[in-house]
């Protein structure tokens, strides 16, 4: 079943790069940044207010003056998500535009259909989007939550309103393989017991055989790492069934990319998440983003976790192009390892110079009348899962992605 994106959009206009972006002077007086990014395609959900908030950012650091004196030139490729273009455009942005940044990738299939091409070209690399950790390279930085600062929070919380037997359905690739085993390892650690731990390819919708395994198993909660369109069918089939007021459900992807707005109320009210954002954050910088947002768009309602990671992301590569003073990749790579900070939509961002991560808030939050309620925030929480395994500052030639 795929994703309703009249509904999951709101409705907003998409602004094409021409009216966006302000005209520059001299044609060849720019800096360049690439995009690679699912603007159509089963997964354009993610990927296109992922592309209008790296556009936003833009438009924003145009409209002070630019960086360095110089306006930002958009490059932008939708990949309409088929993997193959992700490795075709890669080579389009190093090699023939070459781009100065690139800003691009959802799955964790993309990025890596992608690095190595970024790494040889000495083309630094921004990946703004949660995933599963251990990706080590010096020439990348991530600014998406990884599982010790989502995973590790969502368990115990959800276990607590639960109980510890734990089924697991996850997505049949990189990132559901090695989340699976987050989970497992973070349930063991607290007294939880893992029952069942199905995978599924992304273009399965039928999750009616599953559901009724699970009722043969009687588990107290579901965690659920599934992804994309044809996996949102699961959280509808699972409140058809009546089964979403008998066993509790959580989540390390839904509402990713709006999801809580294409389901009812009635089939996600109470499901448990754990971000970086929600709307619902009342703080000075949300609430500036949001009418920005809303002031280019025609609305507000389509922004999400992703959006938001790849606003913060440009927002970060540009301080750091001012930091530096130079578009030399190795001195904007320095000033990022400088601890350097911004105050983004979803709080206080600030790049961890031993694995170019990002150290950020994450907030633990529940569905509500198609909204993400936040219980609790958790401040600025370290990637130490990534920590524990990479060390750029004592490798700088390490590019290993390191799995539990």
């Amino acid at each position: 079943m795929s994703l309703n994106r009249r509904e999951l959009l709101g409705g907003a206009a998409a602004l094409t790069a021409a009216s966006l972006l302000p005209r520059v002077a001299m044609a060849g007086d720019v800096i360049k940044l690439g995009s690679i990014l699912d603007t159509s395609g089963p997964f354009d959900a993610y990927g296109k207010p992922m592309d209008q908030a790296m556009r936003l950012a833009v438009q924003e650091i145009n409209a002070a003056g630019g960086l360095l004196g110089k306006q930002v030139e958009v490059t932008a490729y939708d990949t309409q998500s088929d993997m193959a273009l992700y490795s075709q455009y890669g080579q389009q942005l190093t090699r023939q535009d070459k781009v100065d940044v690139v800003h691009g990738g959802i799955l964790s299939a993309s990025r890596e259909a992608i690095r190595q091409t970024m790494r040889k070209t000495k083309t630094l690399y921004f990946y703004n989007v949660l995933y599963e950790g251990g990706v080590c390279d010096r020439n990348i930085f991530i600014n998406g939550v990884t599982p010790a600062q989502q995973v590790e929070a969502l368990v115990p919380y959800a276990m607590k309103k639960s109980g510890p037997k734990v089924y697991i359905l996850a997505a049949d690739y990189n990132y559901g393989q090695i989340t699976s085993r987050w989970i497992q390892k973070f349930v063991a650690e607290n007294g939880g017991e893992v029952v069942g731990n199905d995978f599924f390819p992304l273009d399965v919708s039928d999750f009616g055989s599953t559901i009724a395994k699970i009722q043969g198993v009687g588990p107290d909660l579901v965690i659920a790492p599934l992804v994309g369109g044809a996996h949102l069918s699961f959280f509808r089939q699972w409140a058809a069934s009546g089964m979403k007021d008998k066993i509790a459900l959580a989540s390390t992807t839904l509402g990713v990319g709006n999801e809580q707005k294409v389901l009812t109320p009635e089939e996600g009210d109470g499901i448990m998440v754990a971000y970086n954002y929600s709307q619902q954050l009342d703080t000075p910088e949300n609430k500036a983003f949001k009418t920005a947002w809303a002031a280019a768009y025609g609305s507000s309602d389509n922004i999400h976790e992703t959006a938001v990671s790849t606003y913060q992301g440009v927002k970060t590569w540009a301080k750091a192009v001012e930091m530096a003073g130079s578009m030399d990749r190795d001195a904007i790579i320095a000033a990022l390892e400088s601890g350097i900070s911004i105050d983004g939509p979803g709080g206080k961002i600030t790049v961890d110079p031993k694995t170019h991560h990002a150290v950020l808030d994450v907030h633990l939050m529940e569905f509500e009348n198609q909204e993400m309620k936040v219980i609790e925030t958790l401040p600025q929480r370290q990637p130490i899962d990534t920590q524990a395994v990479c060390d750029l500052a004592s490798n700088p030639n390490d590019n290993t992605q390191y799995e539990l």
